[in-house]
């Protein structure tokens, strides 16, 4: 990519959805996504948020692409083996590195409230348990 209106225009099109119809999710005139994505104009984060909101991708997708965030880099090879996964599009990798990350989100929260409360076990999340087998029954087969 040399730009981030390359990033935008390439993200709107795997979309499928016109220069006009973006301009009119994100709030911004037509116009000035044209000057974005030919590289005339740089836009602000606020702008790239509401463009990142009309494309239904991440914001931090763009504020990386934009140079305003630095690429995280993965605790795991997750992150990584994702976004070098050519299968995906960049829409599905954001929200698979969404998901992810809401996930390790979640554990480390529970981490903490563990380490302040040990009665407070929420690591077992009660549908993920193993099924009790019906009384007289084994699960062994």
């Amino acid at each position: 990519m040399n730009s981030i209106g390359d990033y935008i225009r390439e993200q709107r099109e795997q979309a499928r959805i016109s220069m006009r119809q973006l301009a009119q999710q994100a709030g911004v005139s037509n116009p000035y996504l044209s000057q974005i994505e030919r590289g005339l104009r740089k836009p602000s984060a606020d702008i790239l948020q509401q463009i990142a909101r009309g494309l239904r991708i991440s914001a931090e997708a763009l504020y990386v692409q934009a140079g305003i965030l630095e690429d995280r880099p993965a605790d795991s090879g997750v992150r990584s083996a994702l976004l070098a996964d050519p299968q995906l599009n960049e829409r599905q990798k954001q929200v698979l590195i969404e998901i992810y990350e809401s996930f390790r989100k979640e554990n480390h929260e529970n981490a903490a409230q563990v380490a302040a409360d040990p009665s407070a076990d929420l690591s077992a999340d009660p549908s993920a348990r193993a099924p009790e087998p019906a009384p007289g029954h084994s699960l062994e087969g």
